[in-house]
């Protein structure tokens, strides 16, 4: 009898602490949120924070920028609180489907690698490149052969240096982790020229450290949109995207855009793309917010 009895307290405890187990080992997933259809009260978004002007650190360590002042906006209007984490990028889709938070704000391309991996909201951002140079440097992107005959710099697996080993596979490419570093490596005459997402660019060179360079050539205009990324089949893309559209009709997305890019990135947005699509501004200056 006593070791029916001991084995019955056994095998209860068991049970019970595999219960335990299981109940703290399950991360509320996506799956748990659209069964429910519940919306959690706190929105987790994952940025960058190295991406100047669409998301960075202030100079008292605070998250700033386009991206983070678009994530507090949708967080207003979905009526939740908002939690804003730096994230190194060539970790962050990674991180997000490991349920660390629930978007990605980060200035991220619509691609179709990614598309196998997250869903987009609809686009908030239009963007293209540019070639980056001294001013007084003959660099000529026109011409493919300087491109393959110089040192071109640019952000790893970004859109830039997809497009740069892509379309000149025999370039000298110098691929960094941060935009900020392959910046520092242009200031410093490391590489003779650069490739990046053209408002980033924009941002620098109105800076002291970007003062005698120049953008060189034409901006490249590869289709390039920016959306916000969150898990499959996740119910925050509906909710987003409700979001996304109520900021642009209230007003609050052209406040923000005109904070960051100036009152003329809004005025050369036309009415077809509004609903859908912003176009950035073709003269950022020194408006742009730092």
């Amino acid at each position: 009898m006593f070791k029916k009895l001991l084995l019955s307290v056994l095998a209860i405890s068991a049970f019970g602490l595999t219960a335990c187990q299981n109940s703290e080992q399950k991360p509320a997933d996506a799956t748990a949120n659209s069964a429910t259809g519940k919306t959690p009260s706190v929105f987790r978004v994952g940025t960058e924070g190295a991406y100047k002007p669409f998301n960075y650190k202030n100079e008292k360590g605070e998250l700033v920028g386009f991206d983070v002042d678009i994530a507090n906006a949708l967080c207003e209007d979905m009526k939740v609180k908002c939690e804003i984490v730096a994230q190194d990028w060539e970790g962050s889709i990674p991180s997000l489907n490991a349920n660390k938070f629930d978007a990605l704000i980060s200035a991220m391309s619509i691609t179709p690698e990614r598309q196998t991996q997250v869903d987009f909201t609809e686009p908030y951002f239009t963007n293209s490149l540019v070639f980056v140079a001294k001013k007084d440097s003959p660099f000529d992107p026109s011409r493919p052969e300087q491109i393959n005959g110089h040192t071109v710099s640019a952000q790893r697996s970004t859109i830039s240096s997809q497009w740069l080993e892509k379309t000149y596979p025999d370039a000298e490419d110098k691929l960094y982790d941060t935009l900020d570093n392959a910046f520092l490596d242009l200031g410093a005459g490391r590489v003779e020229a650069m490739i990046a997402d053209k408002a980033p660019a924009l941002v620098w060179l109105n800076s002291p450290e970007g003062a005698n360079f120049s953008v060189k050539g034409q901006e490249i205009d590869i289709h390039d949109k920016l959306a916000i990324a969150v898990r499959k089949n996740d119910i925050w893309l509906a909710k987003v995207n409700t979001s996304l559209s109520n900021i642009r009709q209230n007003g609050t997305y052209d406040k923000i855009m005109a904070k960051h890019f100036g009152q003329a990135s809004i005025n050369s947005v036309t009415a077809s793309t509004t609903a859908s699509t912003v176009t950035a501004s073709a003269s950022v200056t020194a408006s742009v917010s730092q």
